[in-house]
Parts: C-alpha cells; sequence; structure tokens
C-alpha cells in the first residue's frame, strides 16, 4: 500500500485498481470530510443533490450540492459543510446567481478553498435526479451525471489537483430520484477512466452508514479494471 493510502482519514477497507500507468483507483468506505492525503496537494468532492482525494499541491474534496450551493444538511454535503465551518458556506455565497436559487446547474461544478478541512480544496458538483421506471433508463440524467464528474475532474486539473476523492454522486439513499447503486457506479467509474491521465490517485470515499454504495462500487470496479497487486 503507497504512503498515501496510509493518510486517507477516517477511510478504511480500500480496494486498489490501475485506471493507466500512472494512476491508481482507490474505493473506500468513510467519512469524507476527514479524508485527506496531505493537506497541500488533495482535494474532495461533494455533491449535492445527491468525495476523492488528489495528492500533489492542492487537497481536492469533490461535494455533492444544490444548485444554490447552500448547504444541504444531509449526508456527505452538510458532514463537509460542518467540518469545514461557516467560511465555507460564505465562499459559496460569493460565486454569482445565474438565476433564482442557482449558483451552479446540475451537471456543473465549482471550486472553493477547503478552510478547516484537511484538504486544500473542496470542488462542489451538482448532480441530476433519476427519473424512475423506465427500460431505457434516464439518458439526459445519466448526461447529466457523466458531466458533474467531468466537470469536477477539469476544475481539478485546472488548480494543478493530482489527488482527487469522489462521494456516490446522486446516491442519496433518502431520495427517491437517486440513481441505482450499479447505474451510478458504472457511469462513475467509466467517466473518471476517460481522465486517468491526468491524475496519480482517484478516490471514491463511500458512506459507513449504509455498506450498498461500497459494496457495489467495489464489484463493479472488479468486473471493468485490474486489481493492484
Amino acid at each position: 500500500m503507497s504512503s498515501s493510502s496510509k493518510k486517507t482519514g477516517a477511510a478504511h477497507d480500500l480496494g486498489i485498481f490501475m485506471l493507466s500507468d500512472s494512476c491508481l483507483l482507490k474505493i473506500s468506505e468513510g467519512d469524507i470530510s476527514q479524508w485527506f492525503i496531505n493537506g497541500s496537494s488533495d482535494a474532495i468532492v461533494g455533491a449535492l443533490s445527491s468525495a476523492f482525494t488528489i495528492f500533489l499541491k492542492l487537497l481536492l474534496l469533490v461535494n455533492p450540492a444544490t444548485e444554490d450551493l447552500a448547504k444541504s444538511g444531509r449526508d456527505e454535503d452538510g458532514a463537509i459543510h460542518k467540518a469545514a465551518g461557516p467560511e465555507l458556506r460564505n465562499a459559496c455565497k460569493e460565486f454569482p446567481k445565474l438565476r433564482l436559487k442557482c449558483r451552479c446547474p446540475v451537471g456543473e461544478a465549482r471550486i472553493t478553498p477547503g478552510f478547516k478541512l484537511p484538504v486544500s480544496h473542496v470542488i462542489h458538483a451538482v448532480g441530476p435526479e433519476r427519473r424512475a421506471g423506465g427500460p431505457g433508463g434516464d439518458p439526459e440524467a445519466e448526461a447529466l451525471l457523466r458531466s458533474a464528474y467531468r466537470n469536477s475532474m477539469r476544475l481539478a486539473k485546472e488548480n494543478n489537483i493530482h489527488y482527487i476523492a469522489f462521494p456516490g454522486i446522486s446516491t442519496i439513499k433518502e431520495s427517491f430520484v437517486r440513481f441505482p447503486f450499479e447505474e451510478a457506479a458504472a457511469i462513475a467509474l467509466s467517466t473518471v477512466k476517460e481522465h486517468a491521465n491526468d491524475f496519480k490517485e482517484i478516490h471514491f470515499v463511500l458512506p459507513l452508514i449504509y455498506r450498498g454504495p461500497y459494496a457495489t462500487w467495489l464489484k463493479k470496479a472488479r468486473e471493468m479494471f485490474q486489481v493492484q497487486a
């Protein structure tokens, strides 16, 4: 296990896979708000509506967010805001409103400092709601979910982040419009694979409160990628 694997805060039960010759995929369960690599080159992604970390010179967390980028108070986003302190909410308010209660449209992302978090930055990604039922799924929602991951990774690359941590965007347990775990995992893993050459490590840190996402992400990764010995 690499030195960075030993520093992932509260995360454990790590699954490690090769995304490319230069990039590892790491899947664990834990509290993404405590995840970090070195506090200077890692980041977490927070997903609103619905945390992978970078290690180099910027800590980055991807946070699942709402379009208003206001604290949702539930799941990963609420934990991220609580751990970061009020400065994070104030920073989110600095983004201009594009329309009423919308600072970041679905499928897009914004970046802020991490403030009191152990990572240097938070990426706020807004995931879509998925219409239930139908044999064809929801192609529009799938495209928006891929876009949320791609825009998060674009911001990370632009900010020289080499290690990033994601939650399972659009997989809030209580939501009736979340993506099924298997579908969400397939979309997430195939999308981050497209950007593997831009990063050294891509993490998914999935919640401890229910094992569905972690077990599903791990199963899907074993089907798609080579396990790192």
